[in-house]
């Protein structure tokens, strides 16, 4: 019985003491990795929002000066999400915000996207989707330049925010509207909510004048 008793406190000594080198591992693991990774992660987004707006147009360190916006439909988000804030001379010039297409016909879009402080877009970019391979994938700059039509575009006509299909002006693929329908749909709402928050999206620096 003893000898039971003693093998079992020992099976359980055992276990404990590799339950805490295992976390003592991965705590020292993450430790190590995690700068690399956080730098691995600035550097893809940075990359991608050098797709929407030039280098050129602007001078500040966009990955630093965001701002964390709330969850809000015209977003499509359901939990925070960052807004880039692009400034040059200290005055803002355009927005990089985090969308979320919605209606996609395999499930959400995830795409970023930047409007100029004059409203117009300057590039949609989607960054995730599971749309049917071949039907879907022209939505990616990488397969298709069909994401390139957004650029410059405006609100000045709500009612032309649509694809052609629906008397919009916007091309698609014969027989798959409703991935370019949900891009659509997702970048106007995104126009929408920049214009209903453009002061808080394109901030004053402090010490700089409006």
């Amino acid at each position: 019985m003893k000898r039971v008793v003693r093998s079992t406190l020992q099976t359980a000594v055992n276990l404990v003491f590799f339950a805490i080198l295992g976390t003592a591992i991965l705590t020292a693991t993450y430790a190590l990795t995690r700068d690399t990774i956080s730098a691995t992660v600035a550097a893809a987004k940075l990359k991608l929002i050098s797709q929407l707006l030039p280098a050129d147009s602007y001078d500040n360190d966009i990955m630093r000066d965001t701002l964390t916006l709330p969850a809000h439909a015209l977003l499509g988000t359901d939990e925070p999400s960052l807004a880039h804030i692009a400034r040059r001379n200290g005055e803002p010039v355009a927005v990089v915000l985090e969308v979320v297409a919605r209606e996609g016909y395999a499930g959400d879009i995830q795409m970023v996207l930047a409007i100029r402080s004059d409203g117009a877009l300057s590039g949609v970019r989607v960054i995730n989707h599971k749309e049917t391979p071949g039907l879907g994938d022209y939505i990616d700059i990488a397969k298709s330049d069909w994401i390139r039509q957004f650029e410059g575009k405006t609100r000045m006509n709500d009612a032309n925010w649509k694809v052609k299909k629906d008397g919009g002006q916007f091309d698609s693929m014969a027989g798959a509207t409703i991935t370019p329908r949900a891009v659509v749909k997702a970048s106007h709402l995104a126009l929408q909510y920049f214009d209903t928050h453009r002061g808080e999206l394109l901030p004053q620096e402090k010490g700089v004048q409006p």
